[in-house]
């Protein structure tokens, strides 16, 4: 097997020889080696140490001198899969029109879907590609990716579809999501019990035959699903073996933290608007609070209340939440620093959160998100820099100079 031996690396973070995922006080910990090396044999981490320890030779070589080593983000939230850019709401918005305002005009997510309906597979394929090769080439290693721009069972499929050609093209490791439960379709405006049905009876099947998505997700939001509505569907979703996510709490408190306990979700995402009640069921519950700082950051919302999370034991996570409206990037190096300057993270909690946890909430935890021997080989190097507090702070910069997937 061809081996890579990264040496002289300033830093080597994230190294732990048995892997759980952290809550609370935990995300603080960031064990790592200082002027170590690591080594690589064909897509699997085989190998680490201090210098003194260091391999003499291997079959290639990388000097790392002045340069940190991490293992590479798990953005566990995403809508990469798209067609065309929402740029006209983005000006909509510094002209004052709120995200629900936009949406009942038919924008949002709706024009998305009405636009997605008219391309073809490999056309959407070909769209997003190229937005997958920027996120790795940010550091990016493991993507979760959600359909819900489709909104027909057709449609839906395409998407999914996409994600699996992704799957097998991409060095990255891929979830799959199914949300198909992410607007109601003008065409099912009044008759709600029937996109519930479509989406129970005949789309949900149809994924899960083909085998098209590891998970099922709900926008249980005010004005998109209700916790009831929401409910119908993930109960369908785990009936035919696709794990429940849940979009919560992102522009009010909507139920969807309290659903998301009772169907035992892998996670909540957005988690904007908290209250005490939330706060105490996320501490006691091993479900991911999945936190999406670029959307906050974006649309002018509140931002996630990361610090009372973890004070309350959550097992918080950062993910991206690469869209075409509301968050239209998913530089994960931006994810960190947003974290840090806007919700009190430190730099330390925030690499935890955007390796371990998002591994945990894509259950890649055995494979990916730390330097661990056996693991898939997905590790980030840095450009140099005197510590890991620079990544965040010097939040304008690229400080990716290399990204290594399966070991390549």
């Amino acid at each position: 097997m061809p081996s890579l031996l990264i040496r002289d690396i300033a830093e080597l973070h994230q190294v732990r020889d048995t892997v759980s995922p952290l809550r609370g006080q935990e995300l603080a910990r960031l064990p790592s080696i200082s002027h170590a090396w690591l080594l690589i044999e064909d897509d699997r981490i085989v190998d680490y140490g201090s210098m003194e320890s260091c391999p003499a030779r291997a079959d290639a070589v990388i000097d790392a001198s002045g340069r940190h080593v991490l293992p590479a983000w798990c953005d566990s939230h995403s809508h990469i899969v798209y067609h065309s850019s929402r740029e006209q709401e983005f000006v909509d918005r510094i002209h004052g029109m709120s995200y629900e305002e936009i949406a009942a005009r038919g924008g949002g997510i709706l024009q998305s879907a009405q636009r997605l309906r008219e391309v073809s597979e490999d056309q959407l394929y070909d769209e997003s590609l190229p937005r997958v090769e920027e996120v790795i080439r940010q550091g990016t290693g493991a993507l979760e990716i959600k359909s819900g721009y489709g909104l027909d069972t057709e449609s839906e499929l395409k998407m999914l579809r996409v994600i699996r050609r992704i799957r097998e093209s991409s060095p990255l490791v891929i979830k799959s999501t199914f949300l198909g439960a992410h607007a109601i379709p003008p065409e099912y405006k009044h008759d709600r019990q029937g996109y519930i049905d479509l989406l129970c009876n005949d789309m949900i099947p149809r994924v899960a035959d083909e085998g098209l998505a590891d998970y099922c997700d709900v926008f249980c939001e005010q004005g998109y699903f209700t916790v009831e509505e929401g409910r119908q569907v993930l109960e369908a979703g785990l009936a035919r073996g696709l794990r429940p996510k849940v979009h919560a709490n992102e522009l009010y408190r909507s139920g969807g933290v309290q659903l998301g306990v009772q169907v035992k979700a892998v996670s909540v995402d957005h988690l904007e608007c908290l209250g005490e009640e939330e706060l105490r069921l996320l501490g006691e519950s091993p479900i991911s609070s999945t936190l999406l700082p670029a959307t906050a950051f974006f649309l002018g919302l509140d931002y996630a209340p990361a610090r009372a999370l973890l004070d309350h034991d959550a097992l918080v996570t950062l993910a991206s939440d690469y869209n075409p409206g509301t968050t239209p990037s998913g530089n994960m190096p931006l994810v960190i620093a947003l974290a840090c300057i806007k919700m009190k993270m430190t730099p330390e909690e925030a690499v935890n959160a955007a390796t371990i946890n998002g591994a945990y909430a894509m259950d890649s935890l055995e494979e990916v998100g730390s330097i661990t021997r056996g693991y898939v080989a997905n590790v980030i190097i840095t450009e140099k820099m005197p510590s890991l507090a620079f990544l965040p702070y010097s939040f304008g910069s690229d400080l990716i100079h290399r990204t290594i997937l399966r070991g390549k």
